[in-house]
C-alpha cells in the first residue's frame, strides 16, 4: 500500500528497484520508531521446511537467533547497512537509501563486522 502511494513521487532519478527499496526502507524505519518487537510478529502461516532434520533446524534457528540479536544491538545506521547487505544490496544501493556515500556504507559494514564478531564472542563465552 505505501508504494502504491508514494509511486506519483517517483521522479525516476533512481532504478525502480532503488525506488521500491527507498519505500521499503522508510516503512520499516515507521515500524521501528513504534517500539515493536520481531518478537511480536505472529507466525501464523509459516511452513517449516520439511527436508532437513529436526535438530539441524533447530541449531540453524538458534544461530539466526543469535546473529539478528546481536545485530539488533548495532547502531541504527550499521544495523540497517547489515540488513540491506543481507538482503542482496551492493554497496552503491544501500548509500542511495542511506543517503551516505559507498565508502561511508563500506566503514558501516566494516565497523558491524567487527562488532557483531565481538557480540557473539561474548555471547558465546
Amino acid at each position: 500500500m505505501a508504494l502504491w502511494r508514494a509511486l506519483p513521487r517517483f521522479r525516476g532519478e533512481a532504478s525502480p528497484r532503488t525506488f521500491v527499496l527507498q519505500v521499503a526502507h522508510n516503512r520499516s524505519i515507521t515500524f521501528a520508531t513504534r517500539r515493536r518487537r520481531f518478537e511480536d510478529l505472529p507466525e501464523e502461516g509459516l511452513l517449516p521446511d520439511p527436508a532437513p532434520l529436526v535438530e539441524e533446524r533447530l541449531i540453524e534457528a538458534q544461530d539466526w537467533d543469535r546473529l539478528f540479536g546481536a545485530v539488533r544491538r548495532l547502531p541504527e545506521a550499521q544495523r540497517q547497512a547489515v540488513m540491506l547487505h543481507l538482503e542482496g544490496l551492493s554497496q552503491r544501493e544501500i548509500a542511495a537509501l542511506q543517503e551516505t556515500s559507498e565508502g561511508n556504507v563500506g566503514v558501516r559494514l566494516t565497523r558491524a563486522r567487527k562488532a557483531l564478531r565481538a557480540l557473539l564472542v561474548e555471547e558465546a563465552g
